[in-house]
């Protein structure tokens, strides 16, 4: 079911239909993302989480329907207006070789750029201002790949933190990482969205860390949204049989109290 009032909706897909190469991923998909809380898309592998986020983020171009930004279609919206406005970290990004966390962070500040100005001093305090806030102090010359796995994906982070959009979308942004590092990340960017406002919205594979990092999540099946809602609305044992194709009991999560999914093993038994 859809958010009603317009004004606590960031983004919104209206009968979104996706493809690759003439192959329909997403199929007259409808979805609203609230506005200053954290979303996350969960779903089996090969669902179009993925797919929904590039297309949301007018990297993927739609067959149909039409992705709002606050109300404006992002189709007719100007390339620099929407980078200012929304800002995406794909899965596994990549730099040259050699960049340092300063260089990279900067680059986040290139839509608010023009050939009458090319660096100020906004531009200066916004980049400064990311790599604090992301605990990059100390690393802020060195190469990016010099740094832990949970150092870099820091460093990504900060540049689209750098961008300044009050949206940020992130495309399974704990992959490849240790426990550790995972919640590192995840910690930072729920106080991104608790001291900042920001709207987040992301893809995890991990279900309970999904229902405890998020206000809200969109369990996505066969390139559509199946159910969206409060993580304790969400998720239930018969969601997950039909999205994961899995037996689970659904506690309550002793430490965060949001929904825990155990899942059930034919080979174990209780």
């Amino acid at each position: 079911m859809l958010l009603n009032t317009a004004d606590q909706i960031a983004l919104t897909a209206r009968k979104l239909t996706l493809a690759y190469d003439g192959n329909v991923i997403i199929q007259g998909l409808e979805l609203a993302i609230p506005k200053g809380q954290i979303t996350t898309l969960v779903g089996s592998n090969g669902c179009g989480k993925s797919t929904l986020l590039r297309g949301m983020a007018r990297l993927l171009k739609p067959q149909g329907g039409t992705v709002y930004l606050e109300g404006d279609a992002i189709a007719h919206l100007p390339t620099k207006e929407l980078a200012k406005r929304l800002g995406i970290l794909p899965q596994s990004p990549s730099a040259p070789e050699g960049l340092t966390v300063r260089e990279l962070v900067a680059q986040g500040r290139y839509p608010h750029q023009n050939w009458l100005q090319q660096w100020s001093r906004e531009d200066e305090l916004k980049l400064e201002g990311a790599i604090s806030t992301t605990h990059l102090e100390k690393f802020a010359n060195r190469p990016l790949d010099t740094l832990s796995g949970g150092q870099r994906q820091r460093a990504w982070i900060a540049m689209a933190l750098a961008q300044d959009t009050e949206t940020l979308l992130l495309d399974e942004p704990t992959t490849y990482l240790d426990l550790a590092h995972q919640i590192e990340v995840l910690d930072l960017l729920y106080h991104l969205n608790r001291d900042a406002g920001r709207t987040i919205v992301m893809v995890l594979h991990d279900l309970n860390m999904a229902c405890r990092y998020s206000h809200h999540l969109a369990a996505l099946q066969n390139g559509a949204v199946l159910a969206q809602g409060r993580p304790a609305e969400v998720v239930t044992e018969s969601l997950v049989q039909q999205v994961f194709g899995l037996h689970s009991r659904i506690i309550p999560d002793p430490i965060s109290g949001t929904p825990l999914c155990v899942p059930i093993s034919q080979f174990i038994e209780g």
